[in-house]
């Protein structure tokens, strides 16, 4: 063991190894496809760009829809609202309009029994005045 670790010392440095030297070492491409390659790289950030704009768009359509969906509930609502409050109402023409048949009807036998005890009472008057000359 205690000759193994000079040995892998040795042998590391031994090796030979490579670095970049020239970093300014550029691909040299020809003309027809440099001009290929730019194309390439322009229709490729245009489309880049359409996705992003998609992106915010789609994006700008579900919030609508979302509005959308909350504004139609909210109608669902009203309208539901509406139509219970039509009932109601109906409900109390029909209450109200039967209490004034009742009333009506009450107030011909009112009548009745007042035409009834004016007549009466004008019959026991006439009834005592004849009776009162017959003594």
């Amino acid at each position: 063991m205690k000759k193994l670790i000079p040995l892998i010392i040795l042998m590391t440095m031994s090796l030979q190894g490579f670095s970049q030297n020239d970093i300014n070492k550029s691909i040299q491409l020809k003309k027809p496809i440099a001009k290929l390659v730019i194309k390439d790289l322009i229709t490729g950030d245009g489309a880049k760009e359409e996705l992003s704009l998609l992106s915010k768009k789609l994006n700008l359509l579900e919030t609508k829809i979302v509005f959308k969906d909350s504004v139609i509930l909210n109608l669902n609502k009203s309208v539901i609202n509406f139509e219970s409050l039509m009932l109601t109402r109906t409900n109390q023409l029909a209450l109200s309009q039967e209490l004034s048949l009742k009333l009506q009807t009450d107030l011909k036998k009112q009548k009745a029994k007042t035409k009834l005890f004016q007549l009466g009472g004008g019959a026991v008057l006439v009834g005592g005045i004849v009776l009162l000359l017959a003594k």
